[in-house]
Parts: C-alpha cells; sequence; structure tokens
C-alpha cells in the first residue's frame, strides 16, 4: 500500500458528497435504533436542553427534539448543517466544534456519534464538550474500533486479502487525515480523563452481510472514498472487484465494534474538586 507524503486535511466523509445521502441513510438504518436506546437511559425528557455536535442528517437530532418538546431545546451543529431539517425545539446551527466556542455549563446531554475519532483535536474538543454540560450533564459518544472486523465467508482466499487489503486502505486514509479509526477503545478513558463520572461503556458487534445497512455503509465508502482509497494504493479494478464482493449473497464479516458510552459531569454536592477541566490537570 502506498504511503501518503502529506497529511489529508480536512473530515475524511464530506457532507456534501454526492454520495452522503446514502452514507447518512445507512448509519440511520445501522444505529439510530442504538443510539436512541442509549440515549432514553439518561432520561432525556421535557425541558431539557440538548446539543449534538457532527448532526449530519439530524436523525438524532429529531429524535431529541421530540423528547424535549415542548419546553425544551436541541441545538444541531455541523460544519454544514443544511441537511439538518426545521422541527419544533430544534435549531441547526452552522459551527466548527474545533474552533468555534460553545455555551459554558449549559446542556443537560451532549451528543457527539461518529465524530471524535476524525478530528486531530479530539481530546481538546472532549474537553470543550465536557465545560459545555450542566453539573450532572450526560455526555454521550459513539465511535468505532476498526482493529478486528475480519471477513468471515468468500469464495476463496484472494476475496479475502481483498476486502482485507480495502479495510486497511481505508483506515490509512483515516489515519492520513488525522483521524484514529481505533479511537472507540480508549474512548471511556479519555472521557474519566475529562472529569466524568458515572462511565457506562457498552461494545456493540454484529455481522455484515449483503444488503445489511453495516455492509451497505462499507459498499458506500468504496465510491464515497474513491479518490482517497487511489491515492492511498488501491486500484480501480481492486475497487470493481471488492463492491462485487461485497454484493455476493454469500459473504459475510464481522462488523468493526461500535462503542456506545455514557458519562456525566459531576454536580458540586458530589465532592470538592470532583470535577475539572483536562487543561487544569495537565498545567
Amino acid at each position: 500500500m502506498r504511503q501518503f507524503l502529506a497529511e489529508d486535511p480536512g473530515y475524511v466523509f464530506d457532507n456534501d458528497n454526492v454520495h452522503s445521502y446514502e452514507l447518512h441513510r445507512c448509519l440511520t438504518e445501522a444505529y439510530d435504533a442504538m443510539t436512541f436506546a442509549r440515549l432514553a437511559e439518561t432520561g432525556v425528557t421535557s425541558g431539557w436542553r440538548c446539543l449534538e455536535i457532527g448532526s449530519g442528517s439530524g436523525s438524532v437530532a429529531q429524535w431529541l427534539a421530540e423528547r424535549v418538546a415542548p419546553t425544551g431545546e436541541v441545538m444541531a451543529t455541523d460544519v454544514k448543517p443544511h441537511h439538518i431539517p426545521r422541527r419544533p425545539c430544534l435549531t441547526a446551527v452552522e459551527h466548527d466544534v474545533v474552533t468555534d466556542p460553545l455555551p459554558e455549563a449549559s446542556f443537560d446531554l451532549v451528543v457527539a456519534r461518529l465524530v471524535l475519532q476524525h478530528l486531530p483535536e479530539r481530546l481538546a474538543v472532549l474537553d470543550k464538550l465536557v465545560c459545555a454540560l450542566k453539573p450532572g450533564g450526560w455526555l454521550h459518544i459513539e465511535e468505532f474500533d476498526t482493529s478486528y472486523e475480519p471477513p468471515l465467508l468468500t469464495p476463496d482466499e484472494v476475496s479475502a486479502r481483498l476486502y482485507a487489503a480495502f479495510l486497511d486502505t481505508k483506515c490509512a486514509v483515516m489515519r492520513a487525515g488525522g483521524g484514529d479509526p481505533q479511537w472507540g477503545r480508549r474512548a471511556p478513558t479519555a472521557m474519566r480523563a475529562a472529569g466524568l463520572v458515572d462511565i457506562d461503556p457498552r461494545p456493540r458487534i454484529e455481522l455484515r452481510t449483503a444488503g445489511s445497512p453495516g455492509l451497505r455503509l462499507q459498499l458506500n465508502h468504496t465510491y464515497h472514498l474513491q479518490d482517497k482509497l487511489i491515492a492511498a494504493g488501491m486500484t480501480e479494478a481492486q475497487l470493481r472487484n471488492v463492491r462485487a464482493l461485497m454484493r455476493d449473497p454469500s459473504f459475510c464479516a464481522t462488523s468493526s465494534v461500535i462503542y456506545s458510552v455514557h458519562g456525566r459531569r459531576p454536580r458540586a454536592e458530589e465532592g470538592k474538586g470532583a470535577w475539572r477541566p483536562r487543561a487544569e490537570e495537565t498545567r
């Protein structure tokens, strides 16, 4: 696999790519049910003020808006927020979480799904999200760990190696942009270091089969990232072949692990000094 000569700046998955709609659809079908169930565990209800960063199509923000209505508020942010629909109690905001400020101690719930692993500044952003929580407020993070996602059934060994090469190349593309495709496993420790308590990580793994949302998401990546994958060493013929493989009804693979993690900012009565920003810890 060819090595990148320089970092590829910017978010790997452009929200305005021609393949973005299918990307959002696959993410919604594959993960919304899990996300909604986990968010419900926080107790989010009418009157809560919520923030979601990197909202994408806005499906999570819409669900939150229904839960906090009629007196609550959801602020859904993205660098390109025009995919987020208008709904009661839901405000879409153009916002770069790396460079733009957030109000401090303002939100009962902050959500970041599949965002931080793409950002070189993920720990600084994590601190910013923690500071945006009210005392007692919840931070909910979901991230992948792609270190284990092997093919299980393929027509032959050549096909198995091709699929593995595609996954390895995609990870290289993410790392070239400053991402960490394995950050999901590190999210709980990072949240604890940022001062959160009651951290509750839940790993999930599933089967990727032809037509399943998880495998359609991988298929989408071969189109969405085509230029970057070719720049990283894959050929057009290899991409055609791996697409055909993922459409083969006999193919199946293990998914990567997605970690769904809660953490809570301590309340003042839970002890003096129970919470402080990471920046204070490292001075």
